[in-house]
């Protein structure tokens, strides 16, 4: 799987090197992403148009971070019927719970999945999930991981 699938969307640089491990979680499936970097509040028209043309570049999932008021999930997933995962960030503030509540908060018709604080590996992991929901191949990756996961 070359091709993107998996689009990643962080709200700041800052939040990088936190989503690390999705990233590398994402290269042990053999899965290609997507990645950038556009705040929901200072680019809006940007995200609108990565999220709204997600689709038709062949995405299948997006895992969105962001902190503090962590609106990024939320406006990705209102301009794709794409399933979306959104990470909270941890922030000095409130340790990462007003980006928590922020993102599983959604209004009816704009559902986001959410993963734990700081959750990258997390969201990596339900990405293939979903993924492999339509590639023998990625699902069969997960199975194996399960499975030595068991053995540990």
């Amino acid at each position: 799987m070359g091709e993107p699938v998996v689009g990643i969307i962080l709200g700041s640089t800052s939040d990088g090197p936190a989503m690390d491990p999705c990233t590398e979680e994402l290269e042990k499936f053999g899965i290609g992403y997507d990645y950038l970097v556009a705040s929901a509040h200072r680019a809006p028209e940007k995200v609108a148009e990565w999220a709204g043309s997600a689709e038709e570049r062949g995405l299948e999932v997006i895992i969105a971070a962001a902190g503090k008021a962590a609106a990024l999930p939320g406006v990705v997933a209102s301009h794709t019927a794409l399933p979306v995962i959104g990470v909270p960030m941890k922030t000095s503030d409130l340790g990462g719970m007003d980006s928590l509540l922020s993102i599983v908060q959604m209004p009816p018709g704009v559902p986001v999945a959410c993963v734990a604080i700081g959750g990258a590996r997390n969201a990596a992991l339900l990405a293939a999930q979903i993924v492999g929901a339509a590639h023998p191949e990625v699902r069969a990756r997960f199975r194996a991981l399960k499975e030595e996961m068991a053995r540990a």
